[in-house]
Parts: structure tokens; sequence; C-alpha cells
């Protein structure tokens, strides 16, 4: 069956992609295994140079790369040109850190000498979403190709194209053949791929569904496995916020990337003394958001990525709303014409038992809920299956600090916006996943840690 790509503005089909069958994914493997034995040979030096190569392919090549996401999953442009300059700098961070963060660690025993060294383990399949089409799979492939690592994709199936161009950009830097390969096909044939033989770990960013299905598959198979999954981050601002700054993230963290991402801000909880300002101010502005023609760079906001989530989100908010929640802009659809564009909805007395509470709601969909003090508000911000990151608005940085201490998340920013930094280690705990991207530890996920005794 193919693997088709719909344009989420118009709801036309732009591409379809013939799905690679069972005996060309076999090819594949196994020419990405036989490619592996050279290139963990190669050195740093000239990994380096190749994915520096790759970073200024991105930069050349951003507005026809950018054109590409946005068509492909209606990404705002101007975040879509973003995306590529993040692309483009982790493939920087890497070539210039991998070789000091992979050198051997001399370690004091009562033996002649012991070290630990940082070995590849061999083929690594990554499956990736569609949100971030291009900068999920480099946080993965930079570190993975630097480690001495050879790489499968299986992308989302709408942005086949995105896959396509992410293997030829390897390709034209100079990469191996097979050191870096795109797989076309759907979800049915990974099982398969993450129990064979030659394939050696696998990374997957996704739903919770998806993580739960490949992490069964990769038990049974004892591979290694790192899950970045969803979220339901918590937003929570104390009564001293400056709220200026305060509500202008809270917008920008909740309508990122037309809401759906993994780590946008979801569950906005207020301390009651300044809920009603803040209510006031974050209405105002997110009924002030342009939504429309992601190409047209006057709007704030695009389509949602595909038919089916407008459908999910559409049930999450109006199940939400008959159990109690009340809209306070927003709250549907948006007009009747062709596209999957959702309003700019905030919904208030939220509560648990609720989608809206209980669940990650993946578009431009804020939830406000009420909180009686600072302990009230850890309390809600804790009371999730989820975490992923969290925020803390304040002016005093040691509550701050201290609030940060007990949150249950892998990442908290204090006075910002929750965000991804190739220089930190990214990832979460509970039904957000388990391992870390990114940093030295996101680079040491894929390698054997092995250690050498001389006696």
């Amino acid at each position: 069956m193919p693997l088709r790509s719909i344009n989420p503005a118009t709801g036309e089909l732009l591409e379809s992609y013939e799905e690679h069958t069972a005996d060309q994914v076999e090819i594949s493997v196994v020419r990405a295994y036989q490619a592996f034995g050279a290139w963990r040979q190669s050195g740093f030096a000239e990994r380096t140079q190749l994915l520096l190569g790759a970073a200024e392919l991105l930069r050349s090549q951003m507005k026809a790369l950018a054109d590409l996401m946005s068509r492909e999953m209606g990404k705002p442009i101007l975040q879509a040109q973003a995306e590529i300059e993040k692309c483009a700098l982790v493939c920087v961070y890497y070539a210039e850190n991998a070789e000091a963060m992979l050198a051997p660690e001399n370690i004091a025993t009562d033996a002649h000498a012991a070290y630990v060294r940082f070995d590849p383990l061999g083929t690594v399949l990554a499956v990736m979403p569609w949100n971030f089409p291009f900068w999920q799979v480099f946080r993965f492939a930079a570190p993975a190709l630097m480690a001495g690592n050879v790489c499968l994709l299986k992308h989302a199936a709408n942005v086949q194209g995105c896959a396509a161009a992410i293997e030829e950009i390897f390709r034209r830097a100079g990469f191996p053949e097979q050191a870096f390969t795109t797989l076309h096909i759907g979800s049915a044939q990974v099982e398969a791929l993450v129990a064979h033989p030659l394939v050696r770990a696998v990374t997957l960013t996704g739903s919770d569904r998806a993580g739960r299905e490949v992490a069964a598959a990769a038990g049974r198979n004892l591979k290694k496995v790192v899950l970045e999954l969803g979220g339901s981050d918590p937003f929570i601002v104390l009564a001293d916020a400056q709220l200026k700054p305060c509500v202008a993230a809270a917008v920008s963290s909740r309508m990122i990337n037309n809401g759906q991402s993994c780590i946008a801000a979801k569950r906005f909880i207020v301390v009651d003394v300044i809920c009603d300002r803040f209510k006031s101010e974050f209405v105002a502005a997110v009924s002030a958001l342009k939504t429309g023609d992601p190409f047209d760079k006057s709007n704030d906001l695009g389509p949602l990525a595909r038919e089916d989530l407008l459908l999910e989100l559409e049930r999450q908010v109006a199940e939400s709303v008959r159990c109690g929640a009340r809209v306070l802009t927003g709250g549907g659809r948006l007009g009747t014409g062709p596209g999957f564009y959702f309003q700019p909805t905030i919904l208030a007395a939220v509560a648990p038992g609720m989608p809206a509470y209980e669940e990650e709601l993946f578009g431009p969909v804020a939830a406000l809920i009420s909180a009686r003090d600072d302990e009230d508000a850890l309390r809600i911000a804790n009371d999730t299956a989820f975490g992923l990151g969290a925020s803390v608005w304040t002016q005093d940085h040691s509550q701050a600090e201290k609030l940060a201490a007990r949150i249950e998340a892998g990442t908290v920013y204090i006075n910002g916006m929750v965000k991804s930094d190739p220089r930190l280690p990214f990832g979460g705990i509970k039904m957000s996943g388990f391992g870390r991207e990114l940093s030295s530890y996101g680079i040491k996920e894929f390698v054997n840690i092995k250690t050498v005794v001389i006696s």
C-alpha cells in the first residue's frame, strides 16, 4: 500500500511512495551492516568533515527543505526554516565535540592500568514522527554517526519527502553508501526490523502507544532502546511571576508548531491570587493569533498535520466540555473549507477525569487549572502519567529551584520556555519514556561502554 503525503493546508495529495518490500528492507539492512565494518574504522577527523558538510548543505538548501516541510506537515514557514538551522547546529555541535565526549576514560584501580572506551554498537534503527521531521532525525543521527554507528530511518508515513531529502543530504555530504538509509515502510514492518539480528539498537520518538510496542519488541529481542514519548507539560505560574513575559511565553509554549510538540506547555497551572489576571491576558493574546496558510509569514499557526489528528482533538475538547470544562476562546475546527485547521483554544475549569487533564492534547489547545498555592501547584503538576518537561514562573529563584527538585520531569526551565538544546540532555520519565538524547549523555546511549583492564 503506498505511503501518501497529503498537504494538510488543502487536503490535496502531494505524492505517493511505494512501500519497500520485505526483500528490499532485508537488502538495506544487510548493506548497512556491511557499511558499518568500514565506517567504524573511520577516524573522528573524517566523520567531523562529513558532518560539517551536512550542516553546510542544510543551510544552503534551507528554503527548499523548509518549503517541503511546510507542504508535508503544515509547519509555519518561519518555524520550518528555524528547524533546518537547528539541524545544522546539532551537526556542528557533535562534529566539534564528539571526539572529546568519547575519549577513553582512565580509572584508578589496583591493576597496572584500567580504562573505559566507547565503541559503536552497529546499526541503529530510528522510528521517527512527523511533527519535527528534520530535527528529530538529525538529533539522533548526528551523534550516532559520529560515534561510528550506521543508521536506518523509518519515518512517519506523511513525511516521506522529508525522509528522502534527509538521506540525500547525507549522501551529498559524502557519507558512505548505506551509512544512513531511509526505509519507505509502514508501522507493520517495524517489529520485524527490531528483531533483525543485524539491528543492534532502536530509538523512537512518538506516542506512548508506539513506545510500548517498540519497547516490547526490543525487550523480547534484548535490544537497547531509547524512547522519547508524549508529554502533558505543566506551566506553573506562581504569585509573583512577571505577567508580560510569562504570558508571551505561555502563548509560544502552547502554540509552537501548531500546538503539535511533545514539549509544548499543555497544562497552565496558576495560583489563585494571580489566576484572573493571567487568564485575562492569556485569553487576549491567544484570541489575537492568526491561523491560515503556513506559507504566509503573517500567520501564527497553520493546520494540524492530518485529518485524523483534527478529529481526535475535536473529540478531546468536546468530551472535556461535556465534563464541565469551559471554552474561553476558540473551541473547534476553523472554517468549513479545505485543510485541517483548529482554532487556538483555551479551556478553563479543567479537572481530573477530563481528556484535557489526563491526556496529551496534540494541537493548539491550552488547559487552564487554578491552584491554591505553590504546594497545590506542584501536586497538580505531578498529577499526570507523563514526565517530559515543565516550567516554573516566579521572581523567587530559590523557591523555583526547590520546586524544580520535586517536579517529576526530565527537564525543568525556570522563567523560560522548555526547549531542546544540543548541549543539554533531553528526555523524560514515566510515560514520557526513558533514555536521553543530545549532549554527552545522548551520544553514549548507543555505544558499548567497554572496560579494559591491563594486569
